[in-house]
């Protein structure tokens, strides 16, 4: 019996957590809100998470939110996955870093490049710094190996994929060739298609 309970909307960052859940491999119940709906805006899923947004997970007692957390939250709750390093492991310092990256810097310099806003007086005011600088740091994350833990595929390559893949789909994430790369091997995981597939399928369900 499925004891995660998955808050979904295919057109949302829960195609983050879908992924995770795919790699993961353990039983969940997915319940679709509908934006049309205001479905996501309820009572009964604000207690859930009072932002309103999409994604969330149950799992027994605790409900976790956000992309990178929820990435973070199933690895180490399911350690047999092997999606994340051990917490003694050299490499854990790594994973850290660049999945906070991700949500710290990757998105918002992102956002804020698709939405053209204006640039700061100061630009370290920023979390991100600039949108320049991000890419450049970016771009070195993904090309030290096929992941970036190396060989190793870990939660960290779901959410920088998964921000990576967004990017260059609403054409706000300089195509470069090395995000091109990584994101192909990303995307070949068997996991990742499943939840593309699965996610396909809610789109016209939802329609």
């Amino acid at each position: 019996m499925a004891d995660i309970t998955f808050f979904h909307n295919p057109q949302s960052r829960g195609r983050i957590a879908h992924w995770m859940l795919e790699e993961v491999g353990v039983p969940y119940k997915t319940q679709l809100l509908r934006f049309d709906r205001g479905e996501h805006k309820t009572p009964e899923y604000l207690a859930v998470n009072p932002m309103g947004k999409i994604p969330a997970i149950k799992h027994g007692d605790t409900v976790v939110t956000e992309a990178g957390a929820i990435c973070a939250y199933l690895a180490d709750a399911f350690p047999a996955a092997n999606l994340a390093p051990p917490t003694n492991s050299p490499e854990r310092g790594t994973y850290y870093r660049w999945l906070f990256f991700g949500a710290g810097c990757v998105e918002p310099a992102i956002v804020d490049h698709m939405f053209k806003r204006p640039p700061v007086d100061r630009p370290g005011a920023l979390g991100y710094g600039s949108y320049a600088d991000t890419l450049n740091a970016l771009e070195k994350a993904v090309s030290a190996g096929r992941f970036i833990l190396g060989d190793r595929f870990s939660a960290a390559d779901v959410y920088v994929g998964s921000e990576i893949g967004w990017g260059l789909m609403a054409k706000a994430l300089e195509p470069r060739k090395a995000f091109q790369d990584y994101l192909a091997r990303c995307t070949e995981r068997p996991a990742f298609k499943r939840a593309a597939a699965q996610d396909e399928k809610y789109i016209k369900e939802l329609a």
